[in-house]
């Protein structure tokens, strides 16, 4: 086990630099365009890719090369800094690739990763579909179904699924079904849907607040068949998991919460890089903006409140470190992750607000960026477990009683 230090090494810094340009020359000067088309921004995902910032040889080295965890949720941080929507088109592929590696075989993740990404020449992305339209903290009531043909080694898919990044324009679509529907939570198995599957499409296309930028939208499976090998985990693994729920003995996590588990420091890099933006405009703002004959940072009620910004940011990301670094180290013991998320969403919805404060009416306007920071923010208090999932998840840990 590594030891846990803020402090960061010679790759790390240069990582972060790298990263921190792209988002100046190329994420901030496209984001109000994008957020305006509400259209996936697939020339910055090119760029990127173009680069080495987008592709599954990025994500395997900053995320498997580093055994601080850091480097993963730092270089997330520089590109929601730049900006959210676009953020969420470069990383929303790799909620597909931790789910593959959370219920894969080594095999698996080789030959599917690279798949939810593409090349530099031919970019693809990749979706994760967990959530249904009546259906979403609560795993529990999840219907979309995997029935198994055996005479053909396939597995027939049948439901639809909601509020999914990526979700129909994706290469490869990693869905979660109930195989078992009376082992509840502990019934569900993750799938691979090849590219050009017959009977996957795509329904209706959200139209959201913020993260404009990134495809959101719902997934219809209907009759969807994939070969046995799709099966993420293989039948095997599968068949002796479900049979130790029905003798009763305690079986892994189910497919969904795995996946969530393992991303919630990175979804709190997200909102503390949109968190750190507003603050650091606002600041500077503040310098410049002048009333009553002097900058307005020079009023006790505008300086204070920066301050306090400046502090939630620091906390927080010493939080989502030390979050990242005990997962990197399987070592979680109070739920520290889901701690780290809801920090981080909090913070990120109360100082884009604060932003707009300072701002004035300014701030309200779509002439400067805090308003669209305000809208890009609060989803981190929803997805991937709202603020109150992270509560329960917490009380659970601390307490250790079934709190319901």
């Amino acid at each position: 086990m590594s030891e846990f230090s803020l402090a960061l090494n010679e790759d790390q810094v240069t990582l972060q630099k790298w990263i921190h340009e792209f988002a100046v020359d190329v994420i901030r000067p496209n984001a109000e365009e994008w957020d305006e088309r509400e259209e996936f921004p697939w020339p910055i995902v090119t760029q990127a890719a173009e680069i080495g910032l987008y592709g599954w040889e990025f994500m395997a080295e900053v995320m498997m090369n580093d055994p601080t965890g850091i480097s993963t949720v730092m270089a997330i941080e520089e590109i929601f800094w730049g900006d959210a929507g676009i953020g969420m088109a470069l990383m929303g592929s790799g909620l597909a690739a931790a789910g593959i590696a959370a219920s894969g075989t080594p095999e698996q993740l080789m030959e599917w990763v690279p798949q939810c990404y593409g090349t530099a020449e031919d970019v693809q992305v990749g979706a994760f579909c967990a959530s249904e339209p009546d259906a979403g903290s609560d795993v529990n009531g999840y219907r979309t179904s995997a029935r198994y043909d055996q005479a053909a080694d396939e597995w027939v898919l049948n439901g639809t699924k909601a509020w999914i990044t990526n979700g129909g324009i994706a290469n490869i679509h990693v869905v979660v079904a109930v195989v078992d529907p009376e082992l509840g939570s502990k019934g569900h198995a993750s799938f691979v849907i090849p590219p050009g599957t017959p009977g996957l499409s795509m329904g209706q296309k959200y139209k959201k607040h913020g993260i404009r930028a990134s495809h959101t939208a719902e997934v219809v499976l209907d009759d969807v068949r994939v070969p046995g090998h799709c099966l993420l985990g293989g039948k095997d693994k599968l068949d002796e998991r479900l049979a130790r729920v029905r003798e009763g003995k305690s079986g892994n996590a189910q497919a969904a919460m795995q996946t969530f588990e393992a991303t919630r420091p990175a979804v709190g890099a997200q909102a503390l890089g949109i968190a750190r933006a507003a603050t650091e405009y606002a600041t500077e703002y503040a310098k410049e903006r002048h009333a009553f004959g002097k900058p307005i940072i020079m009023n006790q009620g505008i300086a204070f409140m920066l301050a306090d910004m400046a502090t939630e940011v620091e906390a927080t990301r010493a939080l989502i470190w030390r979050a990242a670094w005990l997962g990197k180290q399987r070592a979680f013991r109070n739920a520290e992750g889901s701690m780290a998320k809801l920090k981080a969403g909090r913070v990120a919805t109360w100082t884009t607000e604060r932003a707009m404060q300072v701002l004035g009416g300014y701030g309200y306007t779509r002439e400067y960026p805090v308003e669209r920071w305000h809208r890009d923010a609060k989803i981190h208090d929803i997805f991937e477990g709202t603020e109150q999932i992270q509560q329960l998840v917490i009380s659970r840990a601390i307490s250790g009683l079934r709190i319901e």
